[in-house]
């Protein structure tokens, strides 16, 4: 039976079965303040200290970036330990305490929820539900009902949202593709004031770490992005394949301000574990993030603020694709596709509204095939082989050298030559989300984990 606690007599010794319990949260920030990781990293301390033995690193679950309720980085989280049966209800206490005590309660859309689910094995259908609050839309009743199926429990703050979130948290257990982050938070009495860390040991850090580490540094720009800018508890953080890659580079940073305590978490990040293919362009749904397929049926056209704008249709339907002017040499390559082209995109469907249809809006960009692209030019004189001059529309051309008219010619079709090649384009890291899956990792990609082992000091204090 899943939860009960079992005595075994051993030569006369006698010993206490674990339990399993998963602890998943989410919704507890603002855009003031507060971070859910943050909460994370105080009750691995506060955890440890009471005797758990922790089976992952936490989970840090980034859902679909586009629901329109997120809170900033829409980030969920998961404990996963095994404990003594009597301190179960302890540790539900402490972490609703915990919970309670630092999230942003007086923001309006800051609905905090907690999940607690007591076996071994996340069932199926808590995966699934995972899988969907990371695709697509999911909503609170489907959360309650899967509580009640499996008798998890679930506490909610005011709303109580961030029930979705803790169980998706649950469901999501990293089996498939996944990347790490170390992150290390400020002294509360930094917070809010500027960043302070020595940029040149980040460069360094990059250039050692590289490829196993990602996003450091956007080159295009020199700005670094290991560094949040908003007033949360985070001093920087650092995405790798590895715990071991990550510890690495965060020992060679050096921040020029106390770091309070650090982190490693197992998470989604740049996985593209959003991102879901659909076969018809008319099975686009807003909010949804989406691979498609098409064919690009009007070309690219400019709009104010420098943002491109083309079409692509397939034999079901017909939608917009927007590459906006942060997304660098994405958009630059929007900008050169032409009517035929097969392309594939990448992205997030923005609903329509006044005066926008639906709309795509991209992340990346695969040129499948690319269409010839003709222009139509005079023809030469037969005798000079100089390029003939028209008479007027429909009265033919002549030679101004040779002083020869050509009245029965027209004009030639020609061949160019695309300044555009097939494969695939990503925004600069400067605008990718943190689900996007940058180029250095495509090779990279982990297939399937079926045990996680802990590496020694994986978090302070």
């Amino acid at each position: 039976m899943h939860g009960a606690s079992v005595k075994v007599c051993l030569e006369g010794a006698v010993f206490m079965a674990l339990q399993h319990l998963h602890i998943g949260f989410d919704d507890t920030d603002s855009p003031k303040r507060g971070c859910t990781t943050y909460i994370a990293a105080l009750l691995v301390e506060k955890l440890e200290k009471l005797g758990v033995v922790f089976t992952d690193y936490p989970n840090l679950v980034r859902l679909n970036p586009n629901v329109p309720w997120k809170t900033r980085g829409n980030g969920a989280l998961c404990l996963r330990v095994k404990c003594d049966s009597k301190m179960v209800d302890e540790i539900k206490e402490l972490v609703l305490t915990v919970v309670e005590e630092n999230s942003d309660l007086t923001f309006r859309g800051t609905d905090p929820g907690v999940v607690f689910l007591s076996r071994a094995r996340v069932p199926r259908e808590v995966q699934n539900f995972a899988k969907d609050a990371i695709t697509g839309i999911v909503n609170l009743k489907t959360a309650l009902k899967l509580i009640r199926q499996f008798k998890a429990e679930a506490v909610g703050f005011k709303g109580g949202r961030g029930i979705i979130g803790g169980l998706a948290a649950i469901g999501e257990t990293l089996r498939g593709d996944h990347t790490y982050e170390i992150i290390a938070y400020r002294k509360p009495e930094n917070y809010g004031k500027e960043r302070r860390i020595d940029k040149n040991s980040i460069l360094e850090m990059d250039k050692a770490t590289a490829p196993y580490t990602f996003n450091n540094v956007d080159y295009e720009t020199g700005r670094v992005l290991i560094t949040p800018r908003g007033p949360d508890p985070i001093l920087f953080g650092i995405r790798g394949e590895s715990p071991e890659i990550v510890k690495k580079a965060f020992e060679m940073v050096k921040p020029l301000e106390p770091v309070e305590r650090w982190v490693i978490f197992r998470t989604n990040h740049g996985t593209d574990a959003h991102l879901k293919r659909v076969e018809k362009l008319s099975q686009l749904k807003p909010f949804h993030p989406v691979i498609a397929r098409g064919m690009v049926t009007v070309n690219p056209r400019i709009v104010p603020r420098r943002h491109v704008i083309f079409t692509i249709g397939d034999q079901s339907a017909s939608v917009d694709c927007a590459a906006y002017a942060p997304t660098g040499m994405l958009r630059k390559v929007a900008s050169k596709l032409i009517v035929g082209d097969y392309v594939e995109v990448y992205g997030s469907v923005r609903p329509p509204s006044a005066g926008h249809p639906l709309t795509v809006n991209l992340e990346k960009l695969r040129i499948l095939k690319l269409a010839s692209k003709v222009v139509y030019q005079n023809p030469v004189c037969q005798q000079c082989g100089k390029r003939l001059k028209s008479m007027g529309k429909g009265k033919g051309f002549r030679c101004e050298k040779c002083s020869l008219r050509y009245p029965n010619l027209s004009k030639v079709a020609v061949k160019v030559k695309r300044d555009l090649d097939g494969g695939l384009y990503i925004v600069p890291p400067r605008s990718q989300r943190h689900l996007t899956k940058p180029l250095v990792r495509y090779g990279l990609e982990k297939r399937r984990t079926t045990e996680v082992k802990l590496i020694e000091r994986w978090h302070h204090p």
